[in-house]
């Protein structure tokens, strides 16, 4: 059996939920073939959802982005880890990073930092991220989603300023 053949059944393991069998079959292509992207994204998924070892996961994610530049899968992934761990400024460069890369999904990544920002609570950061988000959609179903992520930010915005309105209000205390 070819490496090829070997990844693409590891792929059914994932799917049927046999992480063990893909495991092994990851392990075995990477012995074979050490520079094999899917291989390494494969793993690190593993890792990451299975183990709960971000250390390791993240050891994968990156070996496949740098084995294969162009394969989207792992920054996929790693897009995810890093956001999973907060790690808000590993996050913003990645992302900054996959812009530049033509095969990588330009409305993902902009939901993705827009989501990040939100996160942050900086929502004027992420209507401006959902609204590139919006121009790189070819999903009217998208749209419709991302639009209801601002009004979830303007809605989220105007609680902040009622709230920081009523901590400055001073307090009217009366004589007696």
């Amino acid at each position: 059996m070819n490496v090829d053949e070997l990844y693409l059944e590891s792929e059914a393991d994932i799917k049927n939920n046999e992480y063990t069998e893909a495991f092994k079959k990851c392990e075995t292509i990477l012995y074979e073939m050490p520079d094999h992207a899917p291989a390494h994204n494969s793993m690190g998924w593993i890792f990451k959802t299975q183990f709960d070892d971000y250390a390791r996961a993240e050891k994968h994610f990156l070996m496949a982005i740098k084995m294969a530049p162009l394969y989207p899968h792992p920054y996929f992934h790693y897009a995810t880890l890093l956001s999973d761990l907060e790690r808000w400024d590993d996050l913003d460069l990645h992302l900054s990073f996959c812009v530049e890369i033509a095969t990588l999904d330009k409305c993902w990544i902009y939901s993705k930092r827009a989501a990040m920002y939100e996160l942050l609570q900086n929502y004027a950061h992420a209507i401006k991220n959902y609204k590139q988000a919006i121009l790189f959609s070819l999903s009217d179903d998208k749209i419709k989603t991302y639009k209801e992520d601002i009004e979830r930010c303007l809605l989220k915005e105007e609680m902040v300023k009622q709230s920081h309105k009523n901590t400055l209000k001073p307090k009217v205390v009366k004589s007696k």
